[in-house]
């Protein structure tokens, strides 16, 4: 039944039962007045009742909103390994250590002839064959952070018009002149063109767990399927997978990290500042 119809039921029926205890109790225990509310009660029920029938997208998230209680996860969250290359979780007495590998691997097949198509796809399906253990193989686009590489490029700009603040005081020749204020035009044509957008950065990856009793076992598992998985995609696409390691794996078990905060908020202060200019 469509719990538009257990909505109206339900406040219909609590209408009865508030109505019904406002006429049959006696009045040496409720007076007139709380009667009277009683019946203002079981009247609010049945206009609520016949106005489910219209604002139910209102009415049942109130009616359910403390009676649904989504639990995400029970269990304890993940841990960085002390070699600093694989992520931890424990679930009962079940150490499991997950490793990311990255694939430098960027490929288009809209770019590719009928013949290099077919050779990247056998290529491909040799990935399931590398490791008798699964293996996920994703790919994942994000957010680049790029304020530690905007920051360089402004300390470059200052450092191009200091020199060019000291050649003019020292009255240097018009030729060297010219040439640092090329130099500041480079800079800061570069810091506007890299700050006006958004850039993205694709990622190909591969992502192995093992288990274990004790966590250095399943770290010590997790390295060696690290390694097959490695060497089967190197000798299989010619290129060199590394382990990503530190804070690079939060990119991949993180939302936060696809988009970062710092970069948003440099870009939205940026649009605001030339807003107000």
């Amino acid at each position: 039944m469509d719990n538009k119809i257990f909505i109206f039921l339900g406040l219909l029926f609590a209408s009865i039962i508030v109505l019904a205890a406002a006429i049959e109790l006696p009045l040496a225990i409720f007076p007139y007045f709380a009667k009277l509310v009683l019946l203002m009660v079981a009247m609010f029920f049945v206009v609520l009742a016949f106005a489910s029938r219209y604002y139910s997208y209102l009415i049942i998230p109130m009616v359910k909103q403390r009676s649904k209680h989504i639990m995400l996860d029970k269990e304890n969250t993940y841990w960085l390994s002390a070699s600093a290359d694989s992520i931890i979780r424990k679930v009962k007495d079940t150490f499991i250590a997950t490793v990311y590998v990255t694939i430098p691997i960027y490929r288009s097949a809209t770019e590719m002839q009928p013949e290099e198509k077919l050779e990247f796809a056998n290529q491909v399906s040799r990935l399931v064959g590398i490791s008798k253990d699964p293996v996920r193989y994703s790919t994942q686009m994000y957010v680049m952070d790029k304020d530690a590489y905007l920051q360089t490029i402004r300390d470059n700009v200052n450092a191009a018009e200091n020199a060019a603040e000291e050649l003019s005081q020292r009255s240097a020749p018009a030729v060297e002149i010219e040439r640092a204020k090329g130099k500041i035009a480079m800079w800061r044509n570069m810091l506007d063109t890299i700050s006006k957008g958004t850039s993205l950065e694709l990622v190909t990856y591969a992502s192995i767990s093992a288990t274990g009793t004790k966590e250095y076992e399943a770290v010590s598992a997790v390295q060696q399927k690290a390694r097959d998985v490695i060497s089967g995609v190197s000798t299989t696409f010619g290129v060199t997978p590394t382990i990503v390691t530190g804070e690079e794996i939060l990119k991949f078990v993180e939302p936060e990290h696809m988009i970062p905060v710092t970069t948003i908020s440099a870009q939205i202060n940026k649009n605001i500042e030339e807003e107000v200019i």
